[in-house]
């Protein structure tokens, strides 16, 4: 058996899949180390990983969004993406470096499993030093410069086409040399901060310097690459556990009338005003029963609502899927898979973080729509959930998206991934 070290961002949607991933390696008698923020410790030891702490600046509670965000509400746009981007993920890659570095002087570790996004390990990457193996997991959509793309940020749909290719090319110029000049900027600064070389990559990407990287999600459902990086492998979806008690309101969901999930997650879910107060005052008089999932929250937060709705903190989620016909979502990447390998279409308001990329991948693809802002009106929300009722091409999608992903493994298909680079350095 092995060990594995696993790195991530402490963002719950970027930790939850590799807390995924380790128990499932544990599972399978390696042992695992973990690094992530102190929030997800007790998650992480119940998993039967091995928990360390990342040191300074990288150890932040992603729920306390102004503790590590304090002037977001200055920028809007691509200011705003570039903000974010700086601080969560490139001003800390020299405590998350150290951090990684120490555990990597002190264990023996067979490879390295990190987050998509995660830039610790660029230090180690870019140095021609003897190292292990260092794999990655695309959490989020496939962040990767292409003629055939525009760049990750602008949610803009792909074009291969003479035009479009030129709007690409022009675009991907822009993103590198002037909208996040700034942010590359950062990426050097911190480099020479521990010393490392100049990073060799634009900070924004990362995905072909991973000895391999393993995309979560259907192939189909990411934009077509003619020049896609080798080391890019699609390995589907992981699998949705949800081990929480079935409301007493369980036995409506008869199928005698469709059902529209809605939920903002665990971490936006502060403010039911940007998503699910609107998906409940617009399909108030439709027969549908519109559940609701406060993500944790306390259900009494949302006071009165109309009489087909029914509401629950929490849900379980693997079962649930089963027996929803639309799902209204803010498009956190993890969501939309999962709705997808059960078939279901959706309706996605994705307003920050990566969310409007796969908010314009659901579009793109046919499986729901897209409301192009992370905060619609009930209006928009209603005419969207009923056009998806309505039109069986959307859930036929999902459904092709279903059996794609049922073919594919994917917890079998990383820890395969892990044992060949093993045995691939070993050879060496």
């Amino acid at each position: 058996m092995a060990n594995y070290l696993i790195c991530s961002t402490p963002v719950h949607h970027h930790v939850s899949p590799m807390i995924a991933v380790g128990a499932y390696l544990v599972s399978r008698g390696h042992r695992v180390i973990m690094i992530t923020g102190t929030r997800f410790a007790e998650q992480i030891k119940r998993a039967g990983m091995e928990f360390v702490a990342f040191e300074g600046r990288a150890d932040f509670d992603d729920r306390d969004v102004p503790s590590y965000l304090p002037f977001r509400e200055r920028y809007r746009g691509i200011a705003r993406l570039q903000y974010d981007v700086q601080n969560i993920f490139i001003k800390t890659i020299p405590a998350q470096f150290r951090t990684a570095r120490n555990v990597l002087q002190r264990e023996r570790i067979d490879a390295v499993l990190v987050d998509g996004a995660f830039g610790g390990m660029s230090p180690v990457l870019s140095s021609s030093a003897p190292r292990p193996p260092v794999l990655a997991v695309g959490v989020i959509s496939l962040v990767q410069f292409s003629c055939d793309t525009a760049p990750a940020g602008l949610a803009m749909a792909p074009s291969s086409s003479g035009l479009g290719r030129a709007r690409n090319r022009i675009l991907n110029a822009l993103a590198r040399h002037v909208f996040f000049r700034d942010t590359q900027r950062a990426a050097q600064q911190a480099m020479a901060e521990i010393g490392a070389v100049r990073l060799p990559h634009f900070a924004m990407d990362i995905s072909s310097a991973f000895d391999r990287f393993l995309q979560l999600g259907p192939a189909t459902l990411e934009y077509p690459r003619s020049d896609l990086s080798p080391n890019v492998r699609f390995i589907g979806a992981l699998p949705t556990e949800d081990a929480a008690a079935l409301p007493e309101w369980w036995n409506e969901l008869d199928g005698s009338r469709a059902v529209v999930y809605v939920s903002q997650g665990v971490i936006d879910n502060q403010n039911f005003d940007r998503l699910i107060r609107p998906t409940i005052a617009a399909l108030a008089k439709d027969d549908v029963l519109v559940v609701v999932s406060t993500g944790g929250r306390a259900a009494e937060r949302l006071g009165a609502v109309a009489s087909n709705v029914r509401v629950a903190e929490t849900l379980p989620y693997d079962r649930l899927l089963n027996l929803v016909d639309v799902v209204v979502t803010n498009g956190e990447y993890g969501e939309v898979q999962a709705v997808l390998a059960a078939g279901v279409p959706l309706v996605v308001a994705g307003g920050t973080e990566d969310k409007p990329e796969s908010a314009a991948r659901v579009s793109w693809s046919g499986a729901g729509i897209d409301l192009r802002t992370g905060t619609p009106t009930a209006a928009a929300v209603g005419s969207a959930v009923r056009a998806v009722l309505a039109d069986e091409r959307y859930r036929a999608r999902a459904r092709r998206f279903a059996a794609e992903l049922a073919e594919l493994d994917t917890l079998r298909i990383i820890e395969e991934e892990l044992a060949q680079a093993v045995a691939a350095r070993s050879s060496r």
